[in-house]
């Protein structure tokens, strides 16, 4: 099966968010061939280059949606015509209020569903055909166009207020976003040769798949670890990256919203990452038949040894436990350990507060939180001020970044010079703590379970999913109840042993690499098994009939050598006695119907795929 791997700024790229288990899937799946269609995000991440790739990626192609120039390409009468009339179905859709709640959408309300259909399809096709959408949506027309929307009978009350300046800037925007439809990558060479589409997000990634769909029959399946448009939402807010303004930031949201729409009412499958996404995607559009939940897949080697050995951190061979260590296996019992990024929404500052308390009813607690080093402006004041409210808090105890000895309080950088790595953080301690307030998949929460640790975490996204009844599950904001919880853990170190042991199994079951690989192979081979036969020229006759064994088994065996046209295989030859002749097989190159006969029916003699070697090494939290 030929697979047509959609990207936005991640794989193959050696940095993004979806490059750790897109090489997993290329890799776990190796009977598959790959083709990788990835949108990079910035000239930072190009020049970061690839990660290494496996023998299963046949293709790569790439395309930039950060540079700013148009193709220089200028439309005719009778293409401007076109463009005007597809671009102004596609603006009055994203200017026009949404109807009714998902799934009771009233007229007004598909008309502008299908105004959006029709207006991007009608884009793409003029694309296809002449080039110089790129120009055209930065052109005066298009602006005039997108000012009448604005101020068209009807229209949002939020886009109202918009001037030229928010028009100029949406429109760049608005060209990024679109400028999948303007590549050369929909030919029979291209997105024509795959069996199906997967989609890393609902956003600009699944352009191509839209497109493939229409030209070539091509099923999409649509993958969201972490919904494309809720991040695009918080992007787009005044506390983003690039503040906008409001009428920017809600034609931006109308935009994105009626696109993601599109992309899952034309999906064939819909898969997120957890139960809190997959509500996200339904109340975006999504229809709940074509929503699964596959969970991401997570290494388990490198905390087997901890998560075997010892129980909870208290038995096994106790480790040294000094300057920044984590004493192996055997961790202390009295310690809490904090693992993750230090930003502001993992709030640190209820977790120091809930640790006085903790202190005034076990004074030989610690707290060791450990993180990733801080990156930018804002994590680095906030892990200033944490330093300054804990210096506060236990005036007593020195607060160092990597002595641990006796104070009751360190902050630690992860493979830090001094401190421990990441298996060492969960190894140092007999309770695992999550304070956050926002979380989405909580990968550091499923870390904690390989190792076998009891957990206290707050009641935020996708934790009480996560953890299952396994740990102790608090509300946000909330230092008391935190503290009560571990300080029922810390006391009861019974129970800790139990959640622990409980955790480690259910993170076993749910949380593999190996659950993540066998749910997509499944998907890939229900959604071929219902996609329609699609025939090329070299498998028919002059009548459209399919030639017999146009196509070998042996095209099928993965390898480079399957590249360009199927090789020939020599008949058998034929038996001295007379026999009637077998009715012709038809075979095509639909991987469904060769998948039904088996290969010893053509092959003279068996054939072995070529193992694919280990990959790279990668780190979790891009999951």
């Amino acid at each position: 099966m030929r697979i047509g791997l959609l990207t936005d700024g991640g794989y193959p790229y050696a940095t993004g968010e979806s490059r750790l288990w897109c090489d997993r899937l290329v890799r776990g799946l190796a009977q598959h061939e790959f083709d990788i269609y990835a949108l990079s995000r910035s000239a930072r991440q190009e020049g970061t280059g690839w990660i290494r790739l496996p023998p299963s990626v046949q293709r790569v192609r790439t395309a930039p949606l950060w540079s700013a120039e148009g193709d220089g390409r200028a439309y005719g009468r009778r293409e401007r015509r076109r463009f005007t009339g597809h671009f102004g179905d596609l603006i009055t859709a994203v200017c026009t209020p949404d109807g009714q709640a998902a799934g009771s959408a009233g007229d007004d309300d598909a008309r502008s569903v299908s105004a959006f259909a029709e207006g991007l399809y009608g884009l793409a096709e003029l694309a296809r055909e002449h080039g110089g959408l790129a120009t055209a949506l930065r052109s005066e027309a298009a602006v005039r166009i997108l000012e009448a929307a604005c101020h068209a009978p009807g229209a949002r009350r939020s886009v109202r207020g918009a001037t030229v300046p928010d028009y100029l800037v949406f429109a760049d925007q608005l060209e990024r976003a679109l400028r999948p439809l303007s590549l050369d990558w929909y030919d029979d060479d291209g997105l024509g040769a795959v069996d199906l589409c997967h989609a890393t997000t609902a956003g600009s990634a699944a352009l191509p798949g839209l497109l493939a769909k229409r030209f070539f029959g091509a099923p999409l399946l649509v993958t969201e670890y972490g919904v494309q448009l809720r991040a695009h939402y918080l992007a787009a807010g005044p506390g983003g990256d690039a503040p906008l303004r409001a009428p920017v930031r809600a034609l931006l949201a109308a935009f994105q919203g009626r696109l993601a729409a599109e992309v899952y009412r034309q999906a064939a499958v819909i898969t997120s990452g957890n139960t809190h996404a997959r509500r996200w995607q339904e109340r975006c559009g999504a229809a709940r038949a074509k929503l699964r939940t596959v969970y991401p897949g997570m290494e388990t080697e490198r905390f087997a040894a901890l998560g075997e050995n010892g129980e909870n951190g208290e038995s096994g061979e106790s480790g040294e436990s000094g300057e920044g260590g984590a004493g192996g296996e055997g961790g202390d019992p009295n310690t809490l350990v904090w693992v993750g990024r230090i930003e502001p929404a993992k709030d640190l500052i209820s977790l120091l507060h809930a640790f006085a308390d903790i202190r005034k009813e076990e004074p030989a607690a610690r707290l060791r939180i450990i993180g990733a080093a801080a990156r930018g402006a804002e994590a680095t004041a906030y892990l200033a001020h944490c330093r300054a409210l804990a210096a506060q808090l236990f005036p007593d105890e020195a607060a160092d970044a990597h002595a641990v000895g006796d104070n009751c309080v360190s902050f630690e950088e992860v493979g830090g010079p001094g401190a421990p790595e990441l298996v060492d953080a969960y190894a140092a301690g007999g309770v695992i703590v999550l304070s956050s307030i926002i979380e989405g998949f909580p990968v550091s929460l499923v870390e904690a379970m390989f190792c076998g640790r009891a957990t206290v975490s707050t009641d935020v996204g996708a934790v009480v999913e996560v953890i299952g009844g396994t740990g102790l599950v608090v509300p946000p904001r909330n230092p008391r109840a935190l503290a009560d919880a571990c300080v029922a853990l810390l006391r009861d170190p019974e129970r800790r042993g139990r959640l622990g042991a409980a955790a480690r199994a259910r993170a076993l079951e749910l949380f593999t690499v190996e659950q993540n690989l066998a749910a997509f192979r499944g998907i890939y081979l229900e959604l071929i098994s219902h996609a329609p036969v699609r025939r090329s020229a070299e498998t028919v006759n002059a009548h459209g009939e399919p030639l017999p064994f146009a196509n070998p088994a042996e095209a099928y065996v993965p390898g480079h050598w399957t590249a360009g046209q199927a090789r020939t295989v020599p008949m058998p030859m034929p038996m001295p006695m007379p026999m009637p002749a077998p009715p012709p097989i038809p075979v095509s190159v639909s991987v469904s119907a060769a998948l039904s006969v088996p290969a010893a029916t053509y092959a003279p003699r068996p054939t072995e795929a070529v193992a694919v070697g280990a990959g790279q090494a990668l780190g979790e939290s891009d999951v």
